[in-house]
């Protein structure tokens, strides 16, 4: 599948928000303007599984840099988002079935964002969930 440059494909992952853009180069990442050799050593791994996934499955060179800005959240859920539009984006770089299975088999997160959100405080309550007291006195 041959992508225009300059793409952008984003990734979320409770109020994080990870944008990629897919620029012509060499399969270099680069995460919030920094190379992704100056992450910690989780966060780097965790950027890098789509990557080793894709190799695995299918190899080749890259012919796309990975730019990520990521904005929202904890640190955490920005790594997450940032891996989700990753996985997201060698999907539509590949179209390969393989790949997208590859990816499910190992993490279904890794290409469907979790849906889960903060549940609606409820009228005339302090919290979702709690209820009302009642008083028998």
């Amino acid at each position: 599948m041959i992508l225009s440059s300059n793409k952008i494909i984003s990734g979320k992952r409770k109020t994080a928000i990870a944008k990629l853009r897919l620029v012509e180069g060499s399969g270099k990442l680069f995460y919030n303007s920094l190379p992704i050799s100056e992450l910690n050593l989780f966060h780097r791994l965790a950027l890098l599984e789509p990557l080793r996934i894709y190799e695995k499955e299918i190899g080749g060179q890259l012919k796309y840099d990975f730019v990520i800005t990521s904005k929202g959240g904890g640190k955490e859920s920005q790594i997450e988002a940032a891996r989700l539009a990753l996985a997201k984006a060698l999907l539509e770089i590949t179209g390969s079935q393989v790949l997208k299975k590859a990816y499910i088999n190992y993490d279904r997160n890794m290409i469907v964002p979790d849906a889960r959100r903060k549940e609606a405080a409820k009228p005339n309550d302090s919290a979702p969930r709690a209820k009302r007291q009642k008083s028998y006195r």
